[in-house]
C-alpha cells in the first residue's frame, strides 16, 4: 500500500505517484505535438519583408502573440497539474484526541401509563443534565413491565442529544402511534404486569461495566413508584443492587403527590434513593438538575485520554476550481492565439 504524501498544511495525496506520472505524460504529449508540428510545417520566405519587424504595429502584435502563447502554456500546465493532483486524490487528515471522564450516568425512565404524561418534563430534565456533561458516559433505559436500552453507556453526545430530542418531540406531539413505537416497544413484554420499578432499576444498574476501573456511577431514576404487578426486585432491593455495584441512585418524581407519610409511595421512593446517598426531587424543580449535577460531580474527576480518532475527508475543492479556471483560460487563449 502506498503511503500518503503531505501536500500543504493538513493535506496528503493517497496515490502520490500519479502526479509525476501524469505530469511526465503531459510533457511527453506536448513534446510529441511540437515535433509533429515542426515536421509537417513548411517555411515560405517572402522577399523585402525585413523592414516589417520595425513597424510599431507589427512589434506590438509580436509581443501580444508571444504573451498569449506564454499564457496558454501556463494555463495548460496549471490544468494538467490540477488534473494530476485530483487523480492522486488529495485528502485532509486530522487526528483528534478526546478527554474522557471517569463518570458513568444511566438515565432510567419509567414509561408506564401513569408516567407517560409527565415524561416530557423528565426528558427535558435529562436533556439539561446532559448539556452539563463533558466526557462522561451516558446511557438511557426505558422500562415498564420489561426494559429496553435506547443506547448503552456512550460519550457520543450527538447521539444522546438526538435520542432525547426525539423522545421529547414524540411526547409533545399529537401522534399516539409515535409514542407507542418509541416508548412501548420492548417495554411491555409481560402480560398483566406494568410499572415494575424495581426490575427497571435493576436493569439500569446492570448497564454499568468496567468494574476493574475506578469510576463514579450514578442512576437517575424517574418514576412515580406506582407498582402494578409482581416484580423480581422491590425498589429497596434494586437500590441495594445498584449500591453493591458502586452506583448512587438519584430520584426524579413527577409533578404530583402520590401519597404522604412513611407509607406513601413518594416517601418510600425518597427513603430508598437517599439511602444510596442520592438526591430526590420533583422533575420540574429548577433546583433538581443542579443538585444532581453537584452530586455527580462531587466524585473525583480523573481525565483519561481516549485513543486518537483519524478523520480523513476529501480536500479537492481548490484543485477542482483550478482545473475549471485553467481549462477555461486555456480554451480562450488557444482561440486568441489561432486568431
Amino acid at each position: 500500500m502506498t503511503a500518503a504524501v503531505p501536500l500543504g498544511a493538513g493535506t496528503t495525496l493517497t496515490t502520490p505517484w500519479a502526479v509525476p506520472a501524469l505530469v511526465a505524460l503531459a510533457v511527453a504529449a506536448l513534446a510529441a505535438g511540437l515535433l509533429w508540428r515542426r515536421r509537417g510545417a513548411t517555411t515560405t520566405w517572402v522577399a523585402n519583408t525585413a523592414e516589417l519587424r520595425h513597424v510599431p504595429a507589427m512589434r506590438a502584435w509580436r509581443v501580444r502573440y508571444h504573451a498569449l502563447r506564454a499564457g496558454l502554456v501556463l494555463a495548460v500546465g496549471a490544468a494538467a497539474l490540477a488534473a494530476a493532483v485530483l487523480v492522486a486524490r488529495p485528502v485532509a487528515v486530522e487526528e483528534r484526541t478526546r478527554d474522557l471522564a471517569n463518570r458513568d450516568i444511566v438515565l432510567c425512565l419509567d414509561v408506564s401509563g401513569s408516567m407517560i404524561e409527565y415524561d416530557a418534563a423528565v426528558v427535558a430534565a435529562f436533556g439539561r443534565l446532559v448539556e452539563e456533561f463533558e466526557g462522561e458516559r451516558v446511557a438511557l433505559s426505558l422500562f415498564n413491565s420489561t426494559s429496553r436500552t435506547v443506547f448503552p453507556l456512550t460519550d457520543d453526545y450527538d447521539l444522546v442529544r438526538e435520542q432525547l430530542r426525539t423522545a421529547r418531540d414524540v411526547l409533545e406531539g399529537d401522534a399516539p402511534d409515535d409514542v407507542e413505537d418509541f416508548f412501548r416497544g420492548g417495554t411491555e413484554g409481560l402480560e398483566m404486569q406494568a410499572s415494575l420499578i424495581g426490575d427497571g432499576l435493576a436493569t439500569c444498574a446492570l448497564l454499568f461495566d468496567q468494574f476493574d476501573a475506578d469510576r463514579s456511577r450514578s442512576v437517575v431514576l424517574a418514576t412515580d413508584n406506582e407498582l402494578s404487578g409482581d416484580p423480581v426486585y422491590s425498589l429497596e432491593e434494586a437500590t441495594v443492587l445498584a449500591a453493591d455495584r458502586g452506583a448512587v441512585v438519584h430520584g426524579l418524581y413527577p409533578d404530583r403527590d402520590a401519597g404522604s407519610g412513611g407509607s406513601g409511595v413518594r416517601a418510600r421512593m425518597r427513603l430508598a434513593v437517599e439511602d444510596t446517598g442520592g438526591v430526590f426531587a420533583q422533575a420540574s424543580d429548577p433546583g433538581a438538575v443542579p443538585a444532581i449535577l453537584a452530586q455527580v460531580q462531587a466524585a473525583e474527576l480523573v481525565t483519561m485520554e481516549a485513543d486518537p480518532e483519524r478523520l480523513v475527508v476529501d480536500d479537492s475543492d481548490g484543485w477542482v476550481a483550478l482545473l475549471y479556471v485553467a481549462g477555461l483560460l486555456a480554451v480562450v487563449l488557444a482561440w486568441r492565439v489561432r486568431a
